[in-house]
């Protein structure tokens, strides 16, 4: 591929009247990955104040390197735009990584058992009123397969303790006895809205708590103290510059995250663009313009204005549950049509949509004329529809707004739908890793019946339907691996154990080009995030936020992606992250 040229003015008048600008940093001797609107590829840049001020071949940037001027000679390595992670939950795998942690392995009884004691027996300071809080639970992998956990696999734990264990995808939570008790969980106890308290033959709750009941224990255990969320955005920032990522949206934020990103930026520590979204709830007395002006309040409270190149926290979205999550034991996404049962279609469409239509379109126009983008959760094509009528509507109200909504999940999809993201001008945000055979979607095969399973994961389907597709981890709910997460898409293939245990592609979805991928993760995620203009490529005058890799991965093999590592992360022509090697 041709090298590409771009010609900069670098100063007005004649070279005699003016002398050239110096380059603070020259990369020279790569293959730089622009992701411009023609993939364009390059061999060298330069950046001046964390600008990219010059890309194209080494001769070009002669004139701009000076006696101060750093030199980096990249030996052939591919430099790209640095990566943004559309939908994550960053302080929760900050937090995740100082509590007690399944780290979603597969696990017998015993074993979940012996691990959870290991964590009691060396909190040594806990007293019987301390909550343990485990995390990173798989429920859908526990072994023998079909195992389902009740709280007297918990109780084999010798503790008096009240005991929480969250399941890795964060829609259920198992809890002990204790817990129940000093949550008030019996018999009697009804089910929230939107919620579901799992019950035995008899009508006893068994400890596992689904969607929104998980609040009935939840509100009963301490927050995190302020030192501890002040460590877990270290934790968090650390883990994603080393990943690569120079953008990123809190999906699910809360004023305790909030104020320690604030402390974490006032000390200089921000080491990504940090986006957050705030929840809107759907309780049975909601009510659009309380919610809206609640976001709009804590805008206000942790907004920071643009500072150069410096990276800020922007509170411009709003996130949405529309529905829970399609897989076993749960079946709580909002389908169109039912789940199925003893092979056939049964009656189990899933829950309540958490907001009725009505709502909905109300709080999107809403948001809209707030100028806050909403970040829906929809995991089946019920809750998926839903979504999309909401943003036509808005789109009526408001058709020139920039509004960029998003969709996050989309794992079911009706066929019918997949054209309307384009239509409408919605933003699929998809957990790529999550489109290849595994236990979850293997143990779901039977409910989601043929159609839909074969349809599973439509991310190269929605491409082709034109839909604008954004990348997000959803991390803590996986291991933060993206370079993963990009094979797969490519592959749709598992790796390592599992594609043993779960060979051959998934469903009949065609995949992405390693090139769409890239485009998911960077310039698409940028515009989902509305700083298109300044990142998401490498192109004179935008942000220099770039990362160097040890492997080109446009030349090698897809099944060699996800072995990636990241040499040096870049945010606004500052080294926030560089490898030992």
């Amino acid at each position: 591929m041709k090298y590409l040229i771009v010609a900069l003015a670098l100063f007005a008048g004649s070279a005699e009247a003016r002398p050239i600008p110096k380059a603070d940093t020259v990369f020279l001797h790569g293959y730089v990955y622009t992701v411009d609107a023609r993939d364009s590829v390059a061999q060298a840049l330069a950046l001046r104040e964390g600008k990219i001020i010059y890309i194209g071949d080494d001769a070009g940037t002669k004139r701009l390197i000076g006696k101060k001027t750093q030199v980096i000679h990249l030996k052939g390595r591919m430099v790209m735009p640095g990566l943004i992670d559309g939908h994550m939950h960053p302080q929760s795998g900050g937090l995740r990584m100082l509590n007690c942690n399944l780290n979603y392995e597969a696990l017998t009884i015993p074993q979940f058992q012996a691990r959870i004691q290991t964590c009691v027996d060396a909190d040594t300071e806990a007293g019987p009123e301390s909550w343990l809080v485990v995390i990173n639970w798989f429920e859908q992998n526990m072994q023998p397969a079909g195992t389902v956990l009740t709280h007297v696999a918990l109780e084999g734990v010798k503790t008096a303790r009240p005991i929480m264990v969250h399941s890795s995808f964060g829609h259920s939570n198992l809890v002990n006895a204790r817990a129940m008790a000093l949550a008030g969980i019996t018999r009697d106890t009804p089910d929230p809205k939107d919620g579901r308290i799992v019950r035995d033959a008899d009508g006893q709750p068994t400890g596992l708590l689904e969607e929104a009941a998980q609040d009935l224990v939840d509100k009963l255990v301490p927050p995190p103290s302020v030192e501890k969320n002040y460590r877990a955005t270290h934790l968090a920032l650390e883990a994603m510059r080393e990943q690569g990522i120079t953008s990123f949206l809190d999906a699910y934020t809360d004023i305790e995250t909030m104020t320690a990103y604030r402390t974490v930026a006032a000390e200089g520590g921000l080491t990504a663009r940090a986006h957050f979204a705030v929840l809107i709830d759907s309780p049975a007395d909601y009510d659009a313009d309380k919610a809206i002006a609640e976001v709009l309040r804590q805008k206000a409270e942790f907004e920071q204005k643009d500072d150069g190149v410096k990276p800020v926290m922007k509170v411009d979205t709003a996130k949405l549950f529309l529905d829970g999550v399609y897989s076993a034991p749960a079946f709580s996404a909002v389908m169109v049509e039912p789940y199925f049962e003893h092979g056939r279609p049964g009656q189990n469409y899933g829950p309540k949509p958490y907001f009725s239509q009505t709502q909905l379109d109300d709080t999107l126009i809403k948001l809209a004329a707030a100028g806050l983008n909403p970040h829906m959760h929809a995991d089946g094509d019920g809750s998926v529809r839903q979504g999309l009528d909401a943003i036509a509507a808005m789109r009526k109200v408001h058709p020139g707004e920039d509004i960029r909504p998003a969709i996050a999940h989309d794992e079911i999809i009706d066929p019918a739908d997949y054209k309307r993201y384009a239509e409408v001008g919605a933003l699929p945000v998809l957990s790529f890793q999550w489109g290849k055979p595994s236990v979850d979607i293997a143990a779901s095969k039977e409910a989601l019946g043929p159609l839909r399973y074969a349809l599973i994961e439509p991310t190269g389907l929605l491409e082709l339907y034109g839909a604008r597709i954004v990348y997000g981890s959803d991390w803590p709910v996986d291991r933060l691996d993206e370079w993963l997460a990009l094979q797969v898409a490519v592959t749709r293939t598992a790796v390592g154990e599992d594609a043993v245990k779960y060979p051959g592609r998934l469903g009949i979805d065609p995949g992405l080009t390693i090139a769409q991928a890239i485009r998911a993760i960077t310039i698409n995620a940028a515009y989902s995030l509305r700083q298109d203009k300044v990142t998401g490529s490498l192109e004179p005058g935008k942000f220099a936020d770039l990362i160097v890799l040890d492997r080109n991965l446009l030349e090698i093999k897809p099944e060699a992606i996800s072995g990636t590592q990241v040499l040096l992360t870049m945010v606004g022509g500052k080294v926030v992250y560089q490898a030992k090697e």
